[in-house]
């Protein structure tokens, strides 16, 4: 199948690409991600992708790069909805337009359908990445392709630090460079605590130790102490007997 494969970054198209290609499609990668902020960080994450797709003898056709766009459609969506409720409903939006850009551009340049790399993360929403990919494909005429990539997280990963790839610290929004910010400081903090804890577990020990040293050489110098009293008993009991012995000898 010629298929347009819609990737969110580098790292996150080793394995989908090494999957799909194994299955005989013929891949063409698509970078459209407007939900990425600022924009050099588009740029590098773009940069990334190119130089291992020109490695690997891939053409890259890149979307248009429009924040604006994404954060009227996405980057308002759920606000008055609680935490995990608004964070799915941000990401369903922020698929809706990427994979629908995807889909259109699939049809557009003739291919017969389109994927995604977005399900080799744990961190997503898989069964909405499918929901959105085949409603996206639906729309435009050409066939969705979709596949859990997740249990290829790991050897991604690998493969990505392997190559020296340019790997990200958090999804692409500002809304997830701020929660993942969040998460790593909570992290630290988490760190600081235990090691703060550890140190004073350490102490605890250290001077509970002592404290039983203490008793010890207390002890041992109350042990001491009695049975220098019990010889100096013994010393006047033995001197009063020499002395009485010798007065009856006179």
């Amino acid at each position: 199948m010629k298929l347009l494969l819609h990737a969110c970054c580098g790292p996150c198209s080793l394995e989908p690409v090494r999957i799909l290609r194994a299955a005989g499609h013929d891949l063409t990668i698509l970078f459209a991600n407007s939900n990425i902020a600022p924009a050099d960080e588009h740029a590098r994450r773009m940069r990334a992708l190119r130089e291992w797709a020109a490695g690997e003898g891939l053409p890259v056709v890149e979307g248009a790069y429009d924040p604006l766009s994404w954060e009227a459609c996405a980057g308002r969506v759920g606000a008055a909805e609680p935490g995990s409720a608004r964070h799915e409903a941000r990401c369903r939006a922020c698929y809706r337009l990427r994979l629908g850009e995807a889909a259109r551009t699939a049809a557009e340049r003739g291919f017969d359908g389109v994927g995604t790399t977005l399900s080799v993360s744990p961190y997503q929403y898989t069964e909405v990445i499918r929901e959105e990919l085949e409603r996206a494909a639906g729309q435009a005429g050409v066939r969705a392709v979709f596949e859990d990539f997740r249990p290829f997280y790991d050897e991604a990963t690998r493969r990505s630090r392997e190559l020296g790839m340019y790997r990200q610290n958090y999804c692409g929004c500002l809304f997830s460079r701020d929660e993942a910010a969040a998460e790593r400081e909570a992290r630290k903090a988490a760190r600081r605590a235990e090691r703060k804890a550890e140190r004073k577990m350490r102490a605890d020990e250290l001077a509970a130790a002592e404290a039983e040293r203490e008793a010890r050489r207390a002890e041992r110098a109350a042990y001491d102490a009695k049975q220098a009293r019990k010889r100096a008993v013994l010393k006047e009991l033995r001197k009063r007997a020499r002395e009485e012995g010798a007065q009856a000898e006179s």
